[in-house]
This record gives structure tokens, sequence and C-alpha cells, in this order.
């Protein structure tokens, strides 16, 4: 009887910590990409204070550019508060180019397609709130 018990509670024990490490992944689909040169990189973030900042990314997917309209599946994310900052690569230099001033000579858009006036956007604007799949889009120019 006390091999069953004892069974029973990892059983349970098991259970009741898979509740809690359930992970979502958010479709994305990228739009507006005007050639199939290069990579498209999408760089995940999970803190304003690192949005949108160069090698500063929770997670960064990179992938061949193949088409006008393009999706990506980030996977196995836990629930929580994220933001996406992504642009196309043409020259495959696995940076995002800019001119003397800074802004970005490639095309690039943020989740929520937030749009840029002076400076890049915040987290807060951009942030998606993961507690379910979800599938957004976004259009880079």
């Amino acid at each position: 009887m006390s091999k069953q018990f004892s069974l029973l509670v990892l059983l349970l024990l098991y259970s009741f910590g898979s509740l809690f490490s359930q992970t979502y992944s958010i479709d994305v689909t990228i739009k507006n990409i005007k050639s199939i040169d290069g990579y498209i990189q999408i760089g995940l973030y999970n803190s304003p204070e690192e949005f949108p900042k160069v090698d500063r990314e929770f997670k960064r997917y990179y992938f061949k550019t193949t088409a006008s309209t393009m999706k990506y599946t980030l996977k196995n994310l836990a629930k929580g508060n994220y933001a996406i900052a992504t642009y196309h690569d043409k020259n495959s230099d696995k940076k995002c180019n800019r001119n003397l001033v800074g802004y970005p000579t490639e095309d690039f858009g943020f989740s929520n397609n937030v749009k840029i006036f002076i400076s890049a956007p915040k987290f807060e604007d951009a942030k998606i709130e993961l507690n379910q799949n979800q599938s957004i889009s976004i259009s880079i120019d």
C-alpha cells in the first residue's frame, strides 16, 4: 500500500509541476520583404532595459529569406512579457546596417508594428503578453 501511495504522490507532483512549466509559442509572420536576398533576423526580448539593443536579445533567430512574406515560430517560451525587433539582413553580414546618424539602412520592424519617430520604440509599446500560443504579424519597412 505504501508503494502505491508513493507512486500516486509522485504522479501528482509531476502533474502539478507540469502546470507551472507550460510553454507557449509565437508564430511571427514577417511581411513586406522587398527582395529574397540575405536573411531575416528576429530578436526576442524579455527585458525593457535591453530592448531593442543589438546583441542584448533574450533569444535570436536567423533564417534565409525565401519569400516576400515569411513565417517563423518561436517555440518553448515561458509565460511572460516579450517584445520583438526584426530586420532584413540583405547583405548577410549579421548586423543591421545604419547610416551616419544611426538610422537603419536595412528594412526593420517591431512587434505591434510600432513605428519609430526620433528614437527606438519602448518595450511597453512593442510588448506581447504571452499566456497562450499567439500569432503576430510584423511589416518591415
